[in-house]
């Protein structure tokens, strides 16, 4: 089973300064639209290939989509890969535009 973090919970972590990884799994024209600050863009199609690249250090790893379908096969993923602290961003962008940031782009 893959943690889910609430897009409010993600939110205090950032603002306390708690490290987290933000890997956004959407393809290249979603990230392009928006995205949240500082994430990397893996496309979940490449992740099993490129999971070498995702190096948190001590951060927690959240993994976002659009509405957090993609996002729980990425966690799984980067799980499988041997990152023991990764979790998938509940609602995805959109909860986290709708709950967090309203001046994040809906689509």
């Amino acid at each position: 089973m893959v943690p889910q973090i609430h897009p409010t919970d993600l939110k205090a972590m950032l603002d306390a300064g708690q490290p987290v990884l933000l890997v956004d799994v959407r393809e290249p024209e979603e990230h392009a639209y928006c995205a949240l600050p500082g994430s990397v863009l893996i496309p979940l199609g490449e992740l099993a290939a490129r999971a070498a690249e995702v190096d948190p250090g001590e951060a927690l790893v959240v993994v976002y989509c659009h509405h957090g379908v993609r996002s729980v096969s990425g966690a799984a993923v980067l799980r499988h890969a041997g990152l023991p602290e990764v979790a998938s961003l509940s609602g995805g962008i959109d909860l986290w535009s709708r709950l967090v940031d309203p001046a994040v782009p809906r689509y």
